[in-house]
């Protein structure tokens, strides 16, 4: 077991596993509201929208932390409030405006990149580098994490009421609006910590995976939210190992890892399984058809075998 426990002995590594526990489980129990909420556009569109921020942040105050962090949050609430006033005082949907606000948000982030005096690896901030993570990145993330786990679990029930049926909610007293903000404030600090795990493009991946792959399986709430957690802080660990001993990209592999866990739901999920229902479907239309035979020919049929399940 020595090439399992080999790579942590490392400093940077025991960053990067604390990290993607992290990050992993707070993006997973997350993913569970982004997923029935149907919020997956929105979280693409903010996860783009923090380049800007970063950009700014790092050529107003260097490359540190508390400036990549300030930074990003204000420019995905500024995008997020500019899509929002921009479809409430125009004909423009708040989807159109929102896919126009962010890919403008982006390619200012990338433009303004290019200006910085630090010299900035900009695919690291795009794609992830979770190897990277120093002692005050790992700071902020224990801090959102701190932060969103217990309002998610603390809000859960006014939550759902919320995602399934806004105005029976506000009927028993629940603050539907501020809700909603919240939520979009919580899914923005996510996107944040996440960055030098799967950096901007690929965010969203975290956020929508581990949720969708446990939806194949239940349709429990709470196998969703804590269920999205655990596959979500395994998959990023898994991810993180195998970027380690293959020598490739952290953020990918650790996107490829939760996609591989959906993939495999999607076709063999027992209730949900693409191959497992059209399997069923033919094993209970032999037994149909084995039936009908017997009746035809006047033959004494076997007794159906019962489902031991």
């Amino acid at each position: 077991m020595t090439w399992l426990t080999e790579p942590f002995r490392h400093e940077f590594m025991q960053r990067a596993l604390f990290g993607c526990v992290l990050i992993g489980f707070t993006n997973g129990c997350l993913s569970a509201f982004i997923v029935l909420r149907r919020l997956a556009l929105m979280a693409d569109a903010l996860s783009h929208s923090l380049l800007p921020g970063l950009a700014i942040g790092i050529m107003l105050f260097g490359l540190t932390p508390s400036s990549l962090f300030f930074g990003a949050l204000v420019a995905a609430l500024l995008v997020a409030l500019g899509a929002e006033i921009i479809s409430r005082s125009s004909r423009v949907k708040e989807d159109t405006s929102l896919g126009i606000l962010y890919t403008v948000a982006f390619s200012a982030g990338i433009v303004l990149l290019s200006f910085s005096k630090v010299r900035v690896e900009l695919h690291h901030y795009l794609f992830g580098n979770i190897l990277g993570l120093a002692n005050g990145d790992l700071w902020i993330i224990f801090g959102i994490s701190a932060v969103i786990l217990p309002l998610l679990v603390i809000l859960q029930r006014p939550l759902l009421l919320t995602l399934f049926d806004s105005t029976v909610a506000a009927s028993q007293g629940v603050h539907v609006g501020a809700l909603n903000y919240l939520l979009l404030s919580m899914l923005v600090l996510s996107m944040i910590s996440s960055l030098q795990a799967v950096g901007v493009v690929l965010a969203l991946g975290l956020l929508t995976a581990p949720a969708a792959t446990v939806y194949l399986f239940s349709d429990s709430f709470a196998a969703l939210f804590w269920g999205g957690g655990i596959l979500g802080m395994a998959g990023s660990s898994i991810g993180l190992f195998i970027s380690y001993e293959l020598n490739l990209p952290s953020g990918a592999c650790i996107v490829l890892a939760l996609g591989f866990a959906f993939c495999a739901a999607y076709l063999f999920s027992p209730r949900y399984g693409v191959l497992t229902r059209h399997i069923r479907r033919r094993h209970l239309h032999e037994q149909s058809l084995a039936r009908w035979k017997c009746t035809v020919t006047s033959q004494s049929c076997p007794a159906p075998e019962r489902n031991k399940t």
